[in-house]
């Protein structure tokens, strides 16, 4: 595997961490798919919408996050929002960040 090829690798492997992270803590409030995408657009977290709703399902099927569908609106939505056990996992993960971040400012 050459040089470039295993920095993008590695690079992809932290994005999705902290893509993780970036979903869960803006789920705290319920959003649906697309709206979810400009929240994170607009705090310079691009997420592709390939990369968005697998990542969605995931973490719905680990239930860490619950889903409806709003019928009322001419389009259907499905809205996401954390689950009592993806708020704690939320709380926790975010603790091992902070100290994992305040870590390496230390290294670096």
């Amino acid at each position: 595997m050459d040089k470039e090829t295993l920095r993008l690798n590695l690079e992809t492997e932290l994005k999705r961490g902290v893509q993780t992270l970036a979903v869960l803590s803006l789920l705290k409030d319920k959003q649906y798919g697309y709206s979810l995408l400009e929240a994170l657009a607009l705090k310079n977290m691009n997420i592709e919408a390939g990369t968005l709703y697998p990542m969605l399902r995931r973490l719905e099927t680990q239930g860490l996050l619950e889903s409806s569908w709003d019928l009322v609106e001419a389009r259907p939505r499905k809205y996401y929002s954390l689950s009592q056990l993806g708020e704690e996992m939320l709380d926790e993960l975010m603790a091992v960040y902070k100290k994992m971040s305040k870590d390496l400012a230390l290294w670096l």
